[in-house]
């Protein structure tokens, strides 16, 4: 099977807005196919879709799985997918390998909770650390800070959610 062949990972991209109106983004471990390179380790959460699962529960289920954050409510939700592809891997087998990439689709969360509650280094049994470090920062300026081949899907979460920007 060639990779052009391979399925997407259906996902979900979550933009985690405070009151302020900046977006929550971690330093990504470095694992798998797409591999992170100096200069772009920052991302905003994402993971894979369960079967049948309701967009705004896989949302809210990975914000917790990565972030310990249940406290939030839900702004808006893109209708469309939107996929990416990883780049070139060459590295061990990995659970994405079965994948040509991912196609996303996003949701805009409000965070409603207390910062302490944040934990990125204790995930829920079965689930890996994702970020190394966190921060708030302008939804504008994380394009320009995500991995390359996410980047196209960065810019069009600017557009989509960008009125909740501070």
């Amino acid at each position: 099977m060639t990779e052009a062949s391979l399925p997407y990972r259906p996902n979900v991209g979550i933009a985690l807005f405070n009151a302020a109106g900046l977006v929550f983004a971690g330093t990504a471990v470095n694992d798998g196919p797409e591999v992170v390179r100096t200069g772009y380790e920052w991302q905003m959460p994402q993971g894979g879709i369960d079967p049948d699962e309701d967009i705004e529960a896989a949302a809210r289920r990975e914000l917790w799985e990565e972030t310990g954050i249940s406290e939030v409510s839900v702004l808006a939700v893109t209708e469309d997918w939107w996929p990416y592809d990883f780049p070139p891997y060459g590295g061990r087998a990995h659970k994405l390998s079965a994948f040509r990439g991912q196609t996303q689709r996003w949701a805009a969360l409000r965070f409603e909770g207390d910062e302490a509650a944040i934990d990125l280094t204790r995930p829920p049994a079965g689930c890996v650390v994702e970020f190394t470090s966190w921060a708030w920062v302008p939804l504008r300026s994380l394009p320009a800070r995500v991995m390359p081949h996410k980047r196209a899907n960065y810019e069009r979460v600017v557009e989509a959610f960008g009125r909740f920007a501070g």
